[in-house]
């Protein structure tokens, strides 16, 4: 990254690979979505509860390893080369310990599946998902390594490729574990988990053995020696990893739980759910991709010492993620009757996802502006104020704010699912106003006084 280009330019030239990535992560869940949809609503909807399941503790993992992007960044920024190659080898360690972590989490998920009380039927249907999903553990991760290190160097294009091919897999995959082919059991909805496992081991493999003979990577030493766990190395990365663990925690767990809450409200209220949050998610990942490149743009500055050109980044990246947001919700919003048709052919799930998708453009609208943010302030190093505006706003407004107006009449009538979304609306906008004032607050303080640069 040459800091001479525009800004503009520097966000384009990260951003786009970036959602073209997202995009097929989120294109895989739609296809999970669409495919066990085909087979019955209890497919569909064990699916939509067995993937929030996995999300809850696949994604606060990932966050931890996250912390890998700022700290890389910062070095690129600062010319520090051989020190990017030593921080990957540590971040190698913690996805070790998580992958363990979180294959046994889903091997036992009772705890989560009690908050759902699901009827037997779909219960064992979301139990053999998790079983395949839960071997995925360790190939997830050391990408989200991969990713994390080729990120923070502004080389997002290999991540981007090796999404492409996951997304090319998931379908053919998918068949051969739902319907039985070349020989294996036909596993109905619970073949998407087990599909999952084989693209992530996949794409992880191939990653690494790209990046271990691209010369491009040389500089950063990588594969130069084996470094066994070094306990300053790894306070280092946890410091800012835990928090942004736990943020991505309170983050999921309040979307996610939602759907487990919801779930008391039968299995076609739970589908229609379930298509609302596949289109909230995969629209996401445009502020996704923006907030990501934001983020390393930002760190990037900070490592060389610009911190004037960071706070004008993140600006830059909160001003066209909200632009573009206001427009999809719009879409979302007018359109909502046609998406949900086209998820489901049962018309009463289509009725019910179609009022959810009218919150959904709403929705995504405000949740535009805490992704880019969070992601700023990561670039900042900045991670534990967040976490507990997180925590705050999504689990007491959200999650509290949806279960009373969702499943009592503390407020009136109970509102069902359409509870859950419109408390989620309030959650995300006090948490996007929040991390923002903190943005400001903080990219202030960072830049020089006046006095010092006249000295």
């Amino acid at each position: 990254m040459s800091p001479s280009r525009s800004l503009p330019r520097e966000l384009l030239h990260l951003a786009w690979p970036v959602l073209i990535a997202q995009a097929a992560v989120m294109a895989t869940s739609v296809i999970d979505t669409l495919m066990a949809g085909r087979l019955s609503a209890l497919d569909l909807a064990a699916v939509g509860i067995g993937a929030s399941i996995y999300a809850t503790v696949f994604v606060t993992a990932m966050g931890v390893l996250l912390a890998l992007t700022p700290v890389v960044s910062h070095h690129y920024g600062a010319g520090r080369y051989t020190e990017i190659g030593a921080d990957v080898r540590q971040c190698a360690w913690l996805a070790v310990l998580l992958s363990i972590a979180t294959f046994a989490l889903l091997k036992n998920p009772d705890p989560l599946l009690a908050i759902s009380r699901l009827t037997p039927e779909v219960e064992v249907r979301v139990r053999a998902y998790l079983d395949g999903v839960a071997w995925a553990a360790p190939g997830v991760l050391f990408f989200r390594v991969f990713f994390g290190f080729t990120t923070g160097i502004g080389r997002p294009r290999p991540v981007m490729a090796f999404n492409l091919l996951g997304l090319s897999l998931k379908v053919p995959l998918n068949a051969v574990f739902m319907y039985g082919h070349l020989g294996l059991p036909a596993l109905g909805g619970a073949g998407c988990g087990w599909s999952t496992a084989v693209t992530a081991w996949i794409m992880t493999l191939a990653a690494w053995w790209w990046c271990r003979r691209d010369a491009d990577y040389a500089p950063y030493a990588v594969f130069a020696r084996f470094d066994p766990p070094r306990p300053r190395a790894l306070r280092e990365l946890l410091k800012l990893g835990l928090p942004m663990g736990i943020t991505f925690l309170v983050d999921v767990t309040a979307f996610t739980f939602m759907a487990l809450f919801i779930a008391r409200l039968g299995a076609a209220t739970s589908a229609a759910h379930q298509i609302a949050a596949n289109v909230a998610v995969f629209v996401f990942m445009v502020p996704l991709a923006l907030g990501n490149a934001t983020g390393v743009l930002v760190g990037l500055a900070l490592g060389a010492g610009e911190s004037r050109r960071a706070r004008h980044a993140g600006l830059l990246g909160l001003g066209v993620a909200c632009g573009i947001a206001g427009a999809t919700g719009g879409a979302i919003w007018f359109g909502a009757g046609l998406i949900a048709r086209a998820y489901t052919t049962d018309l009463a799930v289509a009725a019910a996802a179609t009022s959810l998708l009218a919150i959904v453009g709403v929705y995504h609208a405000v949740d535009a502006v805490q992704a880019v943010m969070a992601q700023v302030l990561r670039g900042y190093k900045r991670a534990t104020a967040p976490m507990l505006i997180y925590a705050v706003s999504l689990w007491g407004v959200g999650l509290g704010g949806g279960y009373l107006l969702g499943l009592t009449d503390a407020f009136g009538a109970a509102r069902g699912a359409a509870g859950f979304w419109t408390a989620a609306v309030g959650s995300l906008t006090l948490a996007g106003a929040g991390v923002t004032g903190y943005f400001l607050w903080v990219s202030r303080q960072s830049m020089p006084t006046p006095e010092a640069t006249t000295r």
